[in-house]
């Protein structure tokens, strides 16, 4: 910062901000995850199946009798001593399709409110969808218990209000980042704010695992819960939809915000009223780049996020203090990664070496090929532990490359649109959300094995391999004609000048 600036610059306390809101949303996604292990009866379910099978042979006149079959399973992990670790079981016996529902419901909410969200934060207030997105969560996310000792169908009607919430957050946030972020910082911030997704799976898995452990499943919502509200009153305070409207902004940053905002395609103060180009968007490759990355990385993103935690206890055996800080391991490799390679690629295309195009499909490439290699590795390590928990680490800290890939994208493309664009992109990104738990509680259902497990990572390696291909042929780093359609008139009241040339591409735009 120039001589006479702030200490600390609002653009910094507004990325923080963000990133911590982002890591209340996703840990209070992923709490679930984690004290659904210990809610679940386990032995209840296994006699049940056990009953059902006995019933089967039965029905068919058979006299074999039937037992839960080890031959897949990993043996349990030698501790050392002949204690044996005690099964962790809950109070509700919902089977595996039940528990993909519960897990997917949020996801049904999430997909509803992702086009609305991004386009009332671009025509209103992007700071108030925000606030409000968080403020949901954390109410419903204190609910869950209440929900739960009623019926699972009261948590899903819980989880899919909480997914509603959460569906108008990253349009929004994209919406300020177009104002918040400077060009030259773009990369950097746009990582550091996004990478709050990672640093809340970070907080919460352990978290959850000893609160969970310490004072039962039921504090992991109510701590977390209360602990959120804090945040809600920062943002408040310390959050405006742009520098202009921040009261107590340095006016050294504020200068720079002017400078270097100027001429950048609504970067730093947009239109806010404008119709979407939907033709000419729904033509535009770059947008169907973006959209199809990040749907197909969503796959592989919901796989770690939601099922990590059962493939460790389930396959790899691990009890649930142990299950909620492994799991955690990787998404720290994620948020650290993330940083690192964030101001690397700034680095490079400050010196002129790499475009934005080339940040973009890199960044994409090591967040789709790597991770997808992982998971391949994870199939054939089998019950090889320590393997597992590396690739899985490695697999979840690569995927990091979509914060300064297509996830940055749409700001490049078409700047004036960008929440809508999110909204989009986003909305179909969710759809992996409610396939993945619902796929993997019917690959799964009575028979946690290896070999189905193998199926489900082969799959998801398959998906992101897709991703890398198509945003490699597609994706663009420059901004499109049609985010400039219906600009000019915009500009023309404000006594801007359009060249014909601009007129005449514009008009094409519209068509």
């Amino acid at each position: 910062m120039a001589e006479g600036g702030p200490c600390f610059p609002a653009r910094y306390i507004f990325t923080a901000l963000v990133s911590i809101g982002l890591a209340i949303i996703y840990g209070l996604k992923v709490n679930l995850s984690v004290a659904i292990v210990v809610m679940i009866n386990s032995t209840e379910l296994a006699l049940m199946a056990l009953a059902s099978d006995d019933h089967h042979n039965s029905h068919h006149g058979t006299n074999e009798s039937t037992s839960i079959s080890p031959e897949f399973a990993c043996p349990a992990p030698d501790t050392g001593s002949n204690v044996t670790v005690p099964v962790q079981d809950g109070p509700f016996a919902w089977p595996e399709p039940t528990q993909g529902l519960v897990l997917g419901a949020y996801f049904w909410g999430y997909i509803l409110t992702q086009i609305p969200g991004g386009r009332v934060a671009e025509m209103f207030s992007a700071k108030w969808v925000i606030w409000g997105s968080v403020l949901v969560n954390v109410v419903f996310t204190i609910l869950t218990p209440l929900a739960a000792n009623l019926s699972y169908i009261a948590v899903l009607v819980v989880r899919f209000i909480e997914g509603l919430g959460a569906g108008v957050s990253l349009p929004a946030i994209h919406v300020m980042l177009t104002k918040w972020a400077l060009p030259q910082e773009r990369n950097m911030i746009s990582s550091l704010a996004y990478a709050g997704m990672a640093l809340g799976t970070v907080i919460s898995l352990p978290f959850s695992g000893i609160l969970a452990a310490a004072f039962g499943w039921e504090a992991v919502f109510y701590v977390q819960g209360g602990l959120a509200m804090i945040w809600c009153l920062l943002w408040l305070i310390f959050v405006y939809d742009s520098p202009q409207d921040h009261p107590r902004i340095h006016p050294a940053e504020l200068e720079l915000f002017e400078s270097s905002m100027q001429g950048g395609g609504g970067g730093g103060h947009g239109h806010a009223n404008l119709p979407v180009p939907w033709k000419a968007l729904l033509k535009s490759g770059p947008f169907w780049a973006i959209l199809v990355a990040h749907t197909c990385n969503n796959f592989g993103w919901y796989m770690l996020l939601v099922e990590l935690p059962t493939y460790m206890k389930h396959i790899l055996r691990f009890n649930i203090s142990e299950n909620a800080g492994l799991s955690a391991v990787p998404y720290l490799s994620l948020w650290l990664f993330s940083v690192v390679w964030s101001n690397r690629l700034d680095w490079a295309k400050s010196k002129g070496w790499i475009t934005t195009t080339t940040v973009r499909k890199l960044s994409t490439a090591v967040g789709s090929l790597l991770p997808a290699l992982c998971f391949v590795g994870v199939s054939f390590a089998g019950c090889d532990r320590q393997a597992a928990v590396a690739l899985m680490t490695l697999g979840t800290m690569f995927i990091a490359g979509m914060y300064c890939g297509f996830l940055s994208n749409h700001i490049d493309i078409a700047p004036n649109y960008a929440g809508t664009l999110m909204a989009l992109t986003n909305t179909a990104a969710t759809i992996p959300g409610f396939i993945v738990p619902v796929f993997v509680g019917e690959m799964t259902h009575g028979n946690q094995s290896l070999g189905q497990w193998q199926i489900i990572f082969f799959t998801t390696s398959a998906v992101l391999l897709v991703e890398l291909i198509v945003y490699t042929l597609l994706a663009s780093g420059e901004e499109q004609p049609w985010n400039r359609a219906y600009s000019a008139a915009a500009e023309g009241k404000n006594g801007t000048h359009t060249s014909p040339e601009e007129e005449k591409l514009n008009q094409t735009s519209r068509a």
